[in-house]
């Protein structure tokens, strides 16, 4: 009766796989045993290496002689180095084919309708899908920066789809910019999207004051709201208003803080710290109320408190040692 091989020949390894530790050691074993091994000699366990080996090529099934015996590591990393360079050859080819074989859904991609108005003015898009779907579009369109100013809160099925957006926008190699108010990263959601934003190399700072949401492509194309509950966004191409709104941008960026300490677990600044911060740019009392949207009486009791933690008989000495203490640091 003539013996069987363990394992049948099979070719389903991958090009350029290599062994497993098991089938390293499987090999190692069978070179010990002088190059060869018989069918009969091959245990239960050693079944899976033994096919990887047989895969790859550094084992041959002899039926001459019964046995597997060793292939030189030479030979088969010459035969696995061709064809590995053979398919990098072809996925070379493949890419520089590409853009050719994606050139009619391209021109039709460009050619699609999208909203018009006036030259010089601002087209407006109703309802949140519409201006979504807009959104989406001048992402995808966008080749070198977007600036965005973000207030309030962002719900978070909105975050979702921003960040699988900003991400593949990051990986192009645009730069992006958020500037937020506290508020708007104070919900999990929003500090988990900050912070995978942040790893791809967006920038974010934080303005303890009010600003208007704005989305700025390329310094081509501005978005902002047109109404009060932001279903209407108004899309303006004018050069000059979008010089106005990107100057409007810089200057909230430059004073604006880091995010550092909202980003990443770090604690989000305290309400009486950004009262102290506010007193110390000058602000009066009323002033940084509406600025934080707190009651007068709840500002007066944060600067009571305050007075009293730095010694400050006045409000106008109290705001005076709180831009000394933000200057310390």
């Amino acid at each position: 009766m003539t013996a069987e091989p363990a394992v049948a020949p099979h070719h389903g390894q991958p090009a350029g796989e290599e062994p497993d530790e098991a089938a390293r050691q499987l090999y190692l074993a069978v070179l010990a045993e002088g190059g060869r091994i018989p069918y009969s000699g091959v245990r239960e366990a050693d079944r899976g290496p033994l096919r990887q080996l047989i895969a790859i090529g550094l084992l041959l099934a002899n039926p001459m002689d019964h046995c597997y015996t060793a292939v030189s590591p030479r030979s088969v990393s010459d035969r696995l180095g061709a064809e590995l360079r053979s398919e990098a050859t072809r996925l070379l080819v493949r890419a520089e084919s590409l853009p050719g074989s994606l050139d009619g859904l391209t021109r039709a991609y460009d050619a699609m309708p999208r909203p018009s108005g006036p030259a010089g003015g601002a087209v407006h898009v109703e309802g949140h899908v519409h201006i979504r779907q807009r959104i989406s579009q001048l992402v995808s369109d966008c080749r070198s920066e977007v600036l965005t100013a973000q207030p309030g809160h962002r719900p978070a099925e909105t975050l979702q789809i921003a960040l699988r957006q900003d991400v593949q926008l990051l990986q192009r190699g645009c730069s992006l910019r958020t500037v937020y108010q506290p508020v708007a990263l104070a919900d999990r959601p929003a500090r988990t999207y900050a912070e995978e934003v942040t790893r791809h190399g967006s920038r974010i700072r934080v303005l303890d004051e009010p600003f208007q949401r704005l989305i700025v492509f390329d310094r081509t194309v501005a978005v902002i709201s047109a109404s009060d509950d932001h279903s209407t966004a108004a899309f303006i191409t004018d050069p000059a208003a979008i010089t106005f709104l990107v100057g409007a941008f810089e200057r909230d960026w430059a004073r604006a803080d880091p995010a550092g300490f909202a980003v990443g677990g770090g604690p989000a600044r305290s309400v009486p710290d950004r009262v102290g911060r506010l007193l110390a740019r000058g602000l009066t009392q009323r002033a940084v109320a509406t600025r934080l949207g707190l009651s007068e009486r709840t500002v007066a009791a944060h600067i009571s408190r305050l007075r009293d933690r730095h010694g400050a008989q006045t409000l106008f000495q109290l705001g005076w040692l709180m831009r000394g203490a933000r200057d310390d640091r």
